[in-house]
């Protein structure tokens, strides 16, 4: 292997800057190359389905895709479609927990191999006030991730307290992605520059 490349190409099949930190971060270098697909209408179940739809430029790599919803008492979050949707999830928020799922997907395209499965983590929220409401909701943040909060955002002040993968919650379980990548026959050392 020569220093600095990897052995292997790794695609992340999602636009997410905080997933692709999460991975810089851990020593990978992805290239970014989005499906296309519209997310919207997808089944959980259809998730290998949405990653093998990445465009050819993918071909030979191993693609990783993740999805992400927040639990609250049974009922499944994404990103809110407004404003006022952001701001009565997080009033109902407030002072409670609630579960960030994200499911994961990572497939080997030179053997067509996948392996795919789910990261839980609970996220306890602050009893934050409706003034600090209103100055989170007027960034704009809210909108753009799933539960309308972040722990790498202006939101982490407001989350008191992660029992599990924090990076789960940003977006991507680095330990859930090494189980299945070995469940693929690859390592963590294959992909890491």
């Amino acid at each position: 292997m020569t220093p600095g490349r990897p052995r292997r190409r790794l695609v992340l099949a999602s636009a997410s800057p905080a997933r692709l930190r999460l991975l810089v971060g851990a020593g990978f270098t992805p290239e970014v190359i989005v499906s296309g697909i519209e997310e919207e209408g997808f089944e959980a179940s259809d998730l290998p389905e949405l990653v093998t739809a990445a465009r050819p430029e993918s071909a030979g790599a191993v693609v990783v895709a993740c999805d992400s919803l927040l639990d609250v008492d049974g009922e499944a979050h994404g990103k809110p479609a407004g404003e006022g949707e952001a701001r009565a999830r997080l009033r109902r928020l407030r002072g409670r927990s609630a579960i960030l799922r994200t499911g994961h997907c990572v497939i080997d395209t030179a053997t067509g191999r996948r392996a795919t499965g789910a990261a839980a983590t609970e996220v306890a929220f602050a009893r934050f006030t409706d003034a600090e409401l209103d100055a989170y909701l007027a960034t704009g943040e809210p909108l753009h991730v799933a539960g309308a909060f972040t722990l790498d955002g202006r939101s982490a002040p407001f989350i008191e307290r992660v029992v599990g993968d924090h990076g789960n919650v940003i977006g991507l379980s680095l330990p859930l992605f090494r189980t299945l990548l070995a469940a693929v026959g690859l390592t963590v050392m294959d992909l890491w520059a």
